[in-house]
């Protein structure tokens, strides 16, 4: 299943690669950490792997390397306001349990 982004997500992401002049896309990933075990990774993206996956949603490329799939795969990105605070929320499928402040998951 690939990756895809809600309209909000993907509006916040274009504005942020207009403002920086540069970059081919969003990445997506993931890393060992937290209480949950793992933790999600966001960063610009200005030259594109051989082994990364590319998924193109609302005109932005989202990338996501081959050790990340396996856990993001089916994953939405959207970008949600609550209250004061904002940021990008992802609603993967494949998550078992999240930590109480939402920084880390387990499958």
């Amino acid at each position: 299943m690939p990756i895809s982004l809600t309209e909000n997500a993907a509006e916040r992401i274009l504005t942020f690669l207009h403002n920086r002049g540069k970059g081919e896309g969003l990445r997506l990933g993931v890393r060992t950490s937290g209480c949950s075990g793992m933790a999600y990774m966001l960063e610009f993206v200005d030259i594109i792997n051989e082994d990364d996956t590319v998924f193109e949603d609302k005109g932005v490329k989202v990338i996501v390397d081959g050790k990340s799939m396996v856990y993001l795969n089916g994953t939405e990105l959207d970008f949600v306001k609550e209250g004061l605070n904002e940021g990008f929320k992802f609603n993967n499928p494949s998550s078992k349990n999240e930590c109480g402040c939402g920084e880390s998951f387990n499958v």
